[in-house]
């Protein structure tokens, strides 16, 4: 039989942001290229790798919303684990496998120790499995050939810790923290304290950047709806930097901008941070900065003109 030639969907320009619901066993990018093809979009990215075992909160950009992405990934953010006492594994979850054990009969009070004395700024050395680059590759290639690469601790904060199950060996916590933690870590340090040895059998990402796990989709309820319903659980471009000032400006700044001139700012901002800039009409035009010296806004970001609605 000749072979049937089966036409691929048509890419077509499509701009907001996705709260995308991961699900466990799948990667942060085989989830982007699956929500991709299900919007048929032209272009797409993340904000944050989640590992395969972890579910949850991930924020997906098409489009122009890809320029602000970066801005979600200095994020807070929040997580429920599950640890399990008494194991240590090569990975610090469930995928690895177990290296060591020990006691894991420890009192609650112990535990309760442990998480207190982790909260607050610390400093924590990432994991050998991690994408973290050296020399240009990530360090779980060196990790699965044995490799060990001496890591640099890095300051993060631990808002709050929260015991929401214990059984040993199985302990449930809500985590809040800081950009750059690692939860595997930070279980298997909470171990340490306690005289112990830990790994995560769950993460889940509940929130990031202020947004919550209960306003996500999960791919299986995007493939029942039609294109229409999934275009409209996008969320604007410009809440990507909500967390920003705004400035509304006149229709002759927005021009200037658009063109690569520079227009009079004429309020002087509190903060150094890039500005939200908006059109009279309230449309999101993308970010600027405040040049001091000459008082005048400078572009960072900008909207494509061709999608500004």
């Amino acid at each position: 039989m000749p072979a049937t030639n089966i036409k691929k969907p048509q890419k077509r320009p499509v701009n907001g942001v996705l709260l995308l619901d991961k699900p466990q066993g799948l990667s942060s990018n085989t989830a982007l290229q699956k929500a991709r093809r299900l919007y048929r979009a032209e272009k797409a990215g993340h904000t944050g790798v989640l590992d395969p075992l972890a579910t949850g909160l991930l924020p997906i950009c098409f489009g122009e919303a890809t320029k602000f992405a970066q801005y979600l990934l200095d994020a807070d953010k929040a997580y429920t684990a599950t640890m399990k006492l008494g194991e240590a594994t090569e990975t610090g979850d469930a995928e690895g496998r177990i290296i060591d054990t020990a006691n894991a009969d420890i009192p609650l009070e112990n535990f309760q120790t442990a998480c207190s004395a982790l909260t607050g700024p610390i400093r924590q050395v990432p994991p050998m499995f991690s994408a973290l680059k050296h020399e240009g590759k990530p360090l779980y290639e060196y990790a699965r050939k044995g490799i060990v690469i001496e890591r640099k601790p890095r300051n993060i904060t631990i808002y709050n810790i929260d015991i929401q199950h214990y059984a040993p060996p199985e302990a449930v916590i809500d985590v809040r923290c800081s950009k750059g933690t690692y939860i595997r870590t930070l279980s298997e340090d909470i171990a340490k304290h306690i005289g112990t040895f830990a790994h995560l059998t769950a993460l889940r990402r509940t929130e990031t950047a202020g947004f919550d796990i209960t306003q996500s989709h999960t791919l299986t309820d995007l493939e029942t709806l039609t294109e229409t319903e999934r275009d409209a659980l996008l969320l604007p471009c410009d809440v990507l930097v909500r967390h920003l000032p705004k400035l509304v400006v006149n229709p002759e700044a927005v021009d200037m901008l658009q063109k690569g001139r520079q227009p009079t700012c004429h309020i002087i901002p509190q903060s150094p941070s890039p500005m939200r800039i908006y059109g009279e009409d309230n449309t999101f035009i993308g970010l600027a900065e405040y040049q001091e010296q000459t008082g005048r806004l400078k572009a960072v970001r900008l909207m494509s003109t061709a999608h500004i609605e």
